[in-house]
């Protein structure tokens, strides 16, 4: 009897051990929540961390990790997108929640949806081309993410079967879906780099699009109009005495800086050990010391400039150019066909898009340029909402996200209709299409 005792308690002492242990904290920061992680470390535990607060849409101010023997502590300071201290319940519940489950990892399963993965060389009309194959084809599209960086662009789409409602599992359409994209994405000088695959496994959307681009080699490519002068300054040098190597980074502040910088140390199998967080005003500042996954620090310069331009690549293939346009409309089949040919028609070249649906609903963001990578202009953005709708089309600031208070922007919910949304409902209807809580209407 003493022995079953022993052996129960044994397997608590061996759950806790392994359970993150989760605080957040409103008292201690007049400006912040704090959130706050302990747990036995693994590779990639730092990463799951900060996706579970950016999925969100949550603003990481500063944050200080740090590793001892095998143990793994986070502090993260957050804020809404407003810049106010979380407050809403069940927001807070769903990251304690989250947080306190990650040391189990999360598993690749069917979410009703085929994937559709694509990479290739960018062009002026190439998504309306992929839209109007896939609308060809009786695929609808009902999510999706688009990058572009250097030259290149990578795909994740989403998409069920029009008829059926159902994923795509027919081998000879998903065959023909990939051939059909296969000949958009070569073009006439594409014919080796472009990549067409097709699952039915869910991954993290954004990290895998940081995967994707990754194995592209954009990173080693040079961009054809260099616009911004605020490019990334990264440092990389070793401390021989502790065996680190210390990346330093500074750069402009923007949503999600923290988890494309950490998906790629983590995608490169560099383990963060050490980490400080700041950001000031518009500015981010992060310091990391890292090992490779078998304890080593970097160990050649051409290792050290490779880690240098993947960073810079990650930092920038998020960070939008153009002008941010969104619409909000009634879905129905060829809608992005349609809106994307209008585009191209209109000298508009898409820099990067988040494509989504709610129930009937289509609601679409996309970041446009002129042909050549300029800034579009504004009667050529004017032409083109009254062309699709100009209560359908609207045109965006780029979101704020500076510690500074402005005034919140109406939102459309619906068809034509207009309800001031608070960040509350924005983050519940987060957790809503995630599946992480039901309706109330």
């Amino acid at each position: 009897m003493e022995w079953t005792a022993c052996l129960d308690e044994y397997e608590k002492l061996v759950f806790r051990m392994n359970t993150p242990r989760v605080v957040i904290d409103n008292a201690v920061c007049s400006t912040a929540t704090l959130v706050k992680v302990d747990s036995a470390r693994r590779h990639g535990i730092l990463l799951e961390a900060v996706q579970v607060l950016t999925d969100l849409n949550l603003t990481i101010k500063k944050a200080y990790i740090s590793s001892d023997g095998r143990w793994f502590m986070d502090v993260f300071h957050v804020t809404d997108q407003n810049g106010d201290k979380l407050t809403d319940e069940s927001v807070i519940h769903y990251i304690e929640q989250s947080l306190g489950t990650i040391h189990f990892g999360t598993s690749n399963c069917s979410n009703g949806l085929t994937a559709l993965e694509l990479t290739g060389t960018d062009r002026l009309g190439l998504l309306s081309e992929v839209f109007a194959v896939l609308a060809d084809l009786q695929c609808n599209v009902v999510e999706s993410k688009v990058w572009t960086h250097n030259g290149r662009i990578a795909s994740l789409i989403y998409v069920k079967d029009c008829d059926s409602g159902c994923p795509i599992e027919d081998s000879q359409k998903i065959d023909r879906i990939e051939a059909r994209l296969r000949n958009v994405l070569k073009g006439d000088n594409d014919i080796r780099s472009a990549k067409t695959s097709v699952s039915m496994a869910v991954t993290h959307t954004e990290r895998r699009l940081h995967q994707m681009m990754f194995a592209d080699r954009d990173y080693d490519r040079k961009p054809i109009l260099q616009h911004s002068t605020d490019s990334p300054v990264i440092t990389v040098q070793n401390w021989a005495e502790r065996g680190y190597s210390i990346v330093n980074i500074q750069c402009k502040d923007r949503a999600k800086l923290l988890f494309d910088v950490v998906c790629t140390l983590t995608d490169m199998d560099y383990v963060v050990f050490h980490a400080t967080v700041k950001t000031a005003g518009d500015r981010g500042h992060m310091e990391f010391y890292i090992r490779h996954t078998d304890g080593t620090p970097i160990s050649s310069e051409p290792e050290r400039q490779r880690v240098i331009q993947c960073l810079q690549a990650a930092i920038q293939r998020r960070a939008s150019e153009g002008v941010r346009l969104e619409l909000c409309t009634e879905d129905r089949p060829g809608l992005l066909a349609y809106v994307t040919r209008t585009f191209r028609e209109n000298g508009l070249n898409v820099t990067r898009a988040e494509i989504s649906t709610t129930k009937a609903n289509a609601l679409n963001v996309f970041y446009v340029t002129d042909a050549i990578g300029n800034p579009a202009d504004p009667n050529t953005i004017e032409s083109v909402r009254q062309k699709i709708g100009l209560s359908d089309l609207k045109v965006k600031e780029l979101p704020l996200i500076y510690h500074a208070k402005g005034e919140r922007e109406e939102q459309a919910v619906g068809v034509g209709g207009a309800v001031l949304l608070s960040l509350g409902s924005l983050v519940r209807r987060n957790l809503y299409n995630l599946g992480l809580i039901r309706s109330h209407s």
